[in-house]
């Protein structure tokens, strides 16, 4: 039996939806008619949950913040060294047999350049949520040290950003050359650097 009320379930398929469309289009290339018609709510039902379709971004960008981050924190919470942990994380960019790459459904990767001039909180958000996997990282290079699977860092707090950097860079230019190449590449640069 579900025990999710029906609002929050409604809800929850306009952005699940609403994510969708944006990784296929850009938040500018996403209608509203379409998202409306794709999740099946009427423009009224819409207008309940979101006072625009800025607040709509904001909504989608702050659930897609809390999902990522709460995947990476069932990561560290894993009793593997820092090392595996990490290998797991950039494991993640690239593509499976049963799940896309975070490179394809990365809304960081699609929209970075997109809001930061077109909404200031929704850039907010997002900068935040990159702010927030950071430290998560540094949390996994830390641990690592100490468990001495991941080399000595002088400052874990900045490879952290470079290596997010080094990752967001590979997955901007893996969309652009249609190959997981950049991001091979990267899962080699990583290994050699960081793990003992």
């Amino acid at each position: 039996m579900n025990t999710i009320p029906k609002s929050e379930q409604t809800r929850s398929r306009i952005l699940s939806t609403g994510r969708r469309l944006v990784l296929g289009m850009g938040f500018t290339g996403m209608g509203l008619k379409e998202l409306l018609s794709e999740s099946a709510v009427p423009k009224g039902s819409f207008y309940h949950y979101f006072a625009s379709k800025e607040a709509f971004g904001q909504a989608l960008l702050e659930d897609y913040v809390t999902d990522y981050l709460s995947r990476v924190d069932r990561l560290i919470a894993s009793p593997r060294s820092g090392g595996e942990q990490l290998m797991t994380y950039c494991a993640a960019w690239l593509a499976s047999a049963d799940k896309p790459s975070i490179a394809e459904t990365c809304l960081v990767v699609k929209l970075a350049s997109e809001i930061a001039d077109l909404s200031e909180d929704m850039r907010i958000t997002l900068d935040g949520g990159v702010h927030e996997l950071e430290s998560r990282l540094e949390h996994i290079l830390r641990a690592g040290m100490a468990d001495g699977s991941i080399r000595p860092l002088a400052d874990p707090a900045r490879a952290a950003r470079g290596l997010y950097g080094q990752w967001l860079g590979a997955a901007i230019l893996s969309k652009l050359g249609k190959s997981e190449q950049p991001l091979i590449e990267a899962m080699d640069d990583t290994r050699q650097r960081l793990l003992t």
